[in-house]
């Protein structure tokens, strides 16, 4: 696990590049993304990057995290709508190349269809992350289990709070999502984590110098062979670095 301490700005800019590496090497490259505040810097420099006609993603097959259960994408809290209005909508990415988990068909069939989507393409190459308060990526909450797949997770109460800024009021908030699971993260060959502000400085230090648990789901990245971590001085302020 590589640790990389930086401004937000900073930040968006390295994580950009690492893009722009991939890319470069890997023109048909399957990219793993991530939602929420977190991505939103790094998301507007891919997009710089692509107008400047350094980065082309006409090629790329891209797989996201988790979505809300029972919202429609086109609903404007689902992540279809906010990954089409924060990327998608700037880039030159075919429609026809994007994946998100379902929000309305959560069947066993569907799930397991999620997963074997992401075989099909040959695997994810990077998957970005963020990381909850509580030491969640993905949705995956802390006890889910290390092996898991694609499936349908009950959001705890925190979460629901954290995210209520979001939506007209907390009761508006979806009790359960779809997410990859902490095995089909794994799965990816390069994984990319973002923790901003000091509201993620225990998770990050639990997921960096504490013990690979299920109570905290992001240090199983301690475990991944390509792992990179970028945390402003906020997040990092807790680490014995």
């Amino acid at each position: 696990m590589k640790i990389i301490i930086d401004t937000p700005e900073g930040i968006a800019e390295q994580a950009a590049a690492i893009y722009k590496e991939i890319l470069d090497e890997k023109p048909n490259a399957v990219l793993g993304f991530a939602t929420g505040s977190t991505p939103l810097d790094l998301y507007a420099e891919l997009i710089n990057l692509y107008k400047a006609g350094e980065i082309s993603f006409k090629d790329v097959t891209t797989f996201n995290l988790d979505e809300y259960v029972g919202l429609e994408p086109t609903h404007d809290q689902s992540y279809r709508y906010f990954m089409d209005t924060n990327l998608f909508n700037h880039i030159d990415l075919d429609p026809e190349s994007v994946h998100i988990p379902s929000g309305i068909d959560t069947s066993a069939d569907a799930l397991a269809g999620y997963d074997q989507a992401i075989a099909e393409a040959g695997g994810v190459d990077m998957q970005l992350l963020g990381i909850g308060c509580n030491g969640h990526i993905g949705f995956n909450e802390p006890g889910t289990p290390l092996e898991s797949l694609t499936h349908v997770v009950e959001l705890t109460q925190n979460t629901r709070e954290v995210n209520a800024r979001f939506f007209d009021s907390l009761d508006d908030v979806p009790t359960h999502a779809a997410t990859m699971g902490i095995k089909t993260v794994m799965n990816a060959r390069k994984l990319l984590l973002i923790a901003l502000g000091e509201s993620k400085a225990d998770a990050i230090k639990a997921t960096v110098e504490g013990p690979v648990t299920a109570d905290c789901p992001a240090s199983v990245l301690q475990l991944h062979p390509d792992a990179i971590v970028f945390c402003d001085e906020a997040a990092a302020s807790k680490l014995s670095l």
